[in-house]
């Protein structure tokens, strides 16, 4: 019995001394360690560039870097993370597969919802892909081979990107190729920003679409608009890849497919995938056959054509 006890204590002093050790640990920290993405042989980062700062807040993006010996003129994919505009990081970077195909990826930070309000994320996303371009020939990127890639309210961001013009400017933020997976396209008709009897007017107004425009979309549709992919399509917009899973509760994927058919009425080409089985994201994105059909539309469009 006695020495049960002791090898009660002792397990007890190591569960605590283990529970402390990680209570020291910050949990931003962990959090990094955990989601960084694990990186092809050879490659390299680039961490905390800074590409802009607008009122007074520092941006910053990261660029990532395929093995020395590929091209010395690299096409470039930003990535931009999800979120619902109110959470999420640049540390999380998801097409970083894209590595081994030869892209440089540039994962970018942009001002969240606590932070600023609509336009200002757009706006981010634009600087940093003019300060790439202005600053290509340092990194080693080619100006004309740009393409943007994101998930969720990520996707949202880059989905404007490839469609909305960005006004008048000495250098494009506009980018060549665009991969959207499961973005929400129009604000207008997004389940959690129209008042209806689930989803009473408090309600709606504390949603994430209403944070990020500072009102519902019901008292600012026209800024709605503004921030809709959908409603900024015209017949010079880039190419797109749409992704989206078929079982997604967040966004539906009819976001996805009437933003498909605009495209494709205004003349852009435009590819839809439906991901069967896959959520709102989720471990079917991360399949190899995904992974090759991001890649292969990259490829086109960034590498093969002229």
């Amino acid at each position: 019995m006695r020495n049960f006890f002791l090898v009660l204590s002792v397990r007890t002093v190591l569960l605590l001394a283990l529970a402390f050790s990680l209570y020291l640990v910050p949990p931003a920290e962990a959090q990094k360690k955990k989601k960084a993405p694990v990186l092809p042989e050879g490659a390299t980062v680039k961490k905390d560039i800074l590409y802009a700062t607008h009122d007074g807040v520092d941006l910053h993006l990261d660029l990532y870097l395929p093995a020395a010996g590929a091209s010395k003129s690299l096409p470039v994919v930003f990535w931009v993370h999800g979120g619902g505009w109110l959470n999420g990081s640049k540390e999380r970077c998801k097409a970083s597969f894209l590595l081994k195909d030869g892209f440089a990826v540039a994962s970018v930070g942009y001002r969240l919802t606590d932070v600023a309000q609509w336009p200002g994320q757009i706006d981010d996303c634009y600087a940093a892909v003019r300060y790439l371009r202005s600053n290509a020939e340092k990194f080693g990127l080619d100006p004309n081979r740009f393409g943007a890639m994101g998930s969720s309210a990520g996707g949202h961001l880059v989905a404007l990107m490839g469609t909305r013009p960005a006004g008048e400017e000495k250098i494009s933020s506009r980018v060549q190729a665009v991969c959207d997976w499961f973005g929400p396209t129009d604000l207008l008709t997004m389940p959690p920003n129209v008042v209806s009897e689930k989803r009473p007017l408090e309600k709606v107004s504390q949603s994430n679409g209403a944070k990020l425009l500072g009102s519902t979309v019901r008292d600012v549709p026209e800024l709605a608009k503004d921030a809709s992919a959908l409603h900024q399509v015209s017949k010079d917009d880039s190419p797109f890849l749409i992704m989206h899973g078929s079982e997604d509760p967040g966004v539906p994927v009819a976001q996805s497919e009437r933003f498909h058919a605009a495209l494709e009425q205004a003349g852009v080409s435009s590819q839809l995938v439906i991901v069967e089985g896959a959520g709102h994201g989720g471990p079917e994105f991360n399949a190899e056959e995904v992974q090759r059909t991001v890649s292969a539309f990259f490829r086109k469009w960034l590498v093969e054509s002229e």
